[in-house]
């Protein structure tokens, strides 16, 4: 077992919420997004707050806190060039330049443990809530 999958833990209900998100998201028609966050008491990566679905990415970026790190769950469905749907299921790893170190830190250690158990197919890192603006580009391509 890694270090990080010992350090950081998810509640068997995070994992089940998870796992539904994965399967509910693939058939949506509109884009959808939930928001984790680290508890830094007791390391467990859980929902932040309140049990919100996102429907946008102008959401998101109005919740997303200026000097703390979040994951991102994003389902966004898209047409591809060829006509075909797409529904790409990616993890956001937002870390704002303002953040400490310490969250730093405590984010890029469990980055890993949050793709696999989440089981995302892409990773983009974010920097600010402009950076969402250009997901929809970075998805199609």
């Amino acid at each position: 077992m890694s270090s990080e999958a010992r350090l950081y833990t998810f509640s068997e209900e995070t994992k089940e919420h998870l796992r539904k998100f994965r399967l509910t998201t693939s058939r949506a028609s509109g884009p959808q997004a939930v928001i984790y966050m680290i508890d830094k008491k007791t390391h467990e990566i859980k929902q932040d707050e309140e049990k919100v679905v996102y429907k946008s990415l102008e959401e998101i970026a109005d919740d997303l806190p200026d000097n703390s790190p979040r994951y991102i769950l994003l389902s966004y469905p898209l047409t591809l060039p060829s006509g075909r749907l797409s529904v790409p299921y990616v993890l956001l790893y937002y870390l704002p330049t303002t953040c400490n170190a310490e969250s730093r830190m405590m984010y890029a250690g469990a980055k890993e443990l949050m793709r696999n158990t989440s089981e995302v197919g892409k990773v983009i890192d974010i920097e600010s809530t402009d950076d969402l603006e250009e997901i929809p580009t970075k998805l199609a391509a």
